[in-house]
């Protein structure tokens, strides 16, 4: 298992996965209506904003200790990291690539390449996404770019597209921020301010997208939209250094209060982007306190030897650790699962009971999961996922 420390990082991937899972099932039984029930199952999304939030915290996390532990320069290379000329020790690229290769990847594949074979011998309710062309949009993370890619089964990939672009742009900031920057010295405030500037690449997208008929609709769905996100992990990364204390008792019930909020008609209508450019904001926004809220009581302290708080032991207990090492893969399968759980209980689309469709596809995705899991992952990650 992951140390009792870092656990509870895992576990909150769980939550997201879960989530997630909830509102699609919500969807596929007809729970999508405009006013407060429909949108507040609508808004269970949030799962992929703290996937996106955490992704930003523990990928630029290295970079951050990097600057705040400088060591004076010398011959000597530490293991996996790459020594610039100046004080900092910062992360090898090529390490980074590839530790991030292999653990997105694969699994991704072997779950397109799936579901694409599943519909050539299951008949294929969806309009989009047919043809070569579309599976290698599928392969590449490149199904938002242009309507009429995003398959049956593989609908949830949309996020990846922007997780994956993160992945790829994350050096490219990262490198300019600390070494041009900050000169390979620890900032914070130089740090703080640079992400500041950077996380106003969302609301100004979305500003320029909504603002243009003639802009590709699939437009609001690229990264650039979703950027906020993955920034605010960023500087949590760097607030973390900073800050002693984050205390569970008031950041989760602001977390729960700011998701209960976004159902408001003010944070739009029950879809990933509404159809005004505020509403997305406003949206977008509370997404982030949500997902800030809980998991920054759990950043907070990783290297301390203080007893856990109960948010701490909740996540970070083995049977939610365990289904956190294996909720990409859920998150993975879970559509295609939810598919043939609307077949099994004889529910016409739109149709059903949410609850019922949700367990069921919980109960079947998660063995699926774990095999995919065990097939693609690192030898310790398969010990962990046995455990």
């Amino acid at each position: 298992m992951k140390s009792s420390r870092s656990a509870p990082l895992t576990g909150i991937r769980a939550l997201a996965a879960l989530a997630v899972c909830l509102t699609h099932a919500a969807f596929w039984t007809g729970r999508y209506t405009d006013d407060l029930e429909g949108r507040f199952f609508a808004r269970f999304e949030i799962g992929v904003a703290i996937f996106f939030v955490l992704s930003g915290f523990l990928l630029f996390r290295p970079w951050v200790r990097g600057l705040r532990r400088a060591q004076p320069t010398g011959p000597t290379q530490s293991a996996g990291r790459a020594r610039v000329s100046g004080d900092a020790v910062l992360p090898s690229t090529s390490r980074y690539a590839w530790h991030r290769f292999r653990r997105v990847v694969p699994a991704y594949w072997i779950t397109v390449i799936a579901v694409y074979l599943i519909f050539l011998v299951r008949e294929d309710p969806g309009q989009t996404g047919h043809g070569w062309g579309s599976f290698l949009r599928n392969m590449t993370f490149t199904q938002v770019y242009g309507f009429g890619h995003l398959r049956t089964g593989l609908s949830q990939m949309w996020s990846m597209a922007a997780e994956m672009a993160f992945y790829v742009v994350l050096p490219l900031v990262a490198w300019p921020i600390a070494v041009l920057v900050c000169k390979r010295r620890w900032r914070p405030d130089l740090l703080l301010v640079s992400l500041g500037v950077l996380a106003l690449i969302s609301p100004v997208w979305t500003i320029a997208v909504h603002g243009m008929p003639d802009a590709d609709p699939t437009a609001r769905l690229w990264p650039p939209a979703f950027a906020s996100w993955f920034v605010g992990g960023m500087a949590l990364a760097v607030l973390v250094e900073l800050v002693r204390r984050w205390d569970w008792r008031v950041s989760v019930p602001i977390a729960v209060g700011a998701f209960l909020v976004s159902a408001g008609a003010f944070a739009g209508g029950p879809t990933i982007i509404p159809d005004e450019a505020g509403q997305t904001i406003v949206k977008h926004f509370l997404y982030l306190v949500v997902a800030l809220g809980l998991i920054g009581p759990l950043a907070v302290g990783l290297g301390s030897d203080d007893a856990p708080d109960p948010w701490r032991r909740l996540l970070g207990s083995r049977p939610v650790v365990w289904f956190g090492e294996i909720s990409y893969e859920f998150f993975l399968v879970h559509v295609i699962v939810l598919e043939f759980v609307m077949g099994w209980l004889d529910y016409p689309i739109f149709t059903g009971s949410t609850a019922l469709a949700f367990l069921t596809t919980v109960a079947v995705a998660t063995p699926i999961a774990w095999l995919l899991h065990l097939l693609v992952a690192t030898p310790d990650a398969r010990a962990r996922a046995r455990l």
